[in-house]
């Protein structure tokens, strides 16, 4: 056979691995000026940093999905309140033609009921996240306000101090002896909120100046806010064990709605003041120029009327003369 066959049978497998290579490698070069290209990025997570004023409007805009979620969930419930009455009204015509079971009637009227009661629950909950739009329009900080008052900073800061208040209980041995259930992880209470924490821990953002969606913020704030609770509730079952009365609920949020309650009737004080000294000025006023206007038609001359004696007072006349006769 002749050598360059045999060269060629022996090494063809190089020409293919050549251009694997210089393929791979092509590709990297590309990747490489693809990651040049994009803008710095925020934790080194690949995640955009989030602009101030999207910052300062995080809270409302996931109130407003947050109410959008709650409206589907109403409309929702409405529809399924509709199938189970057409359902019901379906087992009592097959009941009317004996084609059901006994029992199918008061399943269908449970399934109603049911419904029904999702129905209440959702309005409610719609009526909730109506109140939670207005306080986020109510609190939309400022456009000069600082990063602490920001919603995600805000929202840290009450997981921070969370995690430091359930820290105490395991760094502290004086609590730990006084509440041995707040640092026993077999306690059922204490099992609720390790799980809740770690949930929030995972939604946690990496720094308050990553860019988040209004669907994050309001999944990381749920959190925080089951956590919070399933932590009072084991604090507040610790100290009950302890023969100890639980203490008075600290929670940000119902000190920020007592300010704001504060602030509300002060103003309205304010203005019942101020409405009050009004009312009291313009019925000033009004006497004074019914005043004048009385002084002045004191003042006036007096007009005789029909009854009064046009004569001056002075000499009376008498007797009357007579009129010469012709």
């Amino acid at each position: 056979m002749d050598p360059l066959w045999l060269f060629v049978a022996d090494w063809w497998w190089i020409g293919p691995a050549a251009a694997g290579t210089a393929t791979l490698g092509w590709i990297g070069v590309l990747t490489q000026r693809e990651r040049a290209k994009r803008p710095a990025v925020a934790g080194g997570l690949g995640r955009k940093t989030m602009s101030k004023g999207a910052a300062r409007r995080l809270e409302l805009d996931a109130a407003v999905l947050d109410l959008q979620s709650s409206r589907d969930a109403v409309t929702r419930s409405r529809a399924e309140v509709q199938v189970a009455q057409a359902e019901l009204a379906r087992v009592q015509a097959d009941s009317a033609a004996s084609r059901v079971a006994p029992g199918a009637i008061a399943a269908a009227r449970a399934r109603l009921q049911a419904a029904q009661r999702q129905v209440r629950a959702a309005g409610a909950d719609l009526r909730a996240r109506r109140a939670g739009l207005k306080a986020a329009k109510a609190t939309l900080p400022a456009i000069r306000a600082g990063r602490a008052m920001l919603p995600l900073d805000r929202l840290m800061a009450q997981h921070d101090a969370l995690n430091a208040r359930w820290l105490a209980y395991e760094t502290d041995i004086d609590l730990q002896l006084a509440y041995p259930a707040m640092s026993d992880a077999r306690s059922p209470l204490l099992a609720v909120f390790l799980r809740e924490q770690s949930q929030a821990q995972w939604l946690r953002p990496a720094s308050s100046s990553v860019r988040v969606s209004p669907a994050e913020f309001l999944a990381y704030r749920d959190a925080v806010r089951r956590a919070g609770h399933a932590f009072d509730d084991a604090e507040r079952e610790a100290r009950r064990q302890a023969g100890e009365a639980p203490p008075r609920p600290t929670d940000a949020a119902s000190e920020m709605w007592s300010q704001m309650a504060q602030t509300l009737g002060d103003n309205a004080q304010r203005a019942v003041s101020d409405s009050v000294r009004a009312m009291s000025r313009a019925a000033k006023d009004r006497f004074d120029r019914a005043r004048s206007s009385r002084a002045s038609s004191d003042d006036a001359p007096r007009r005789p009327t029909d009854g009064d004696d046009p004569t001056p007072p002075g000499d009376p006349v008498w007797p009357v003369p007579g009129r010469d006769r012709p």
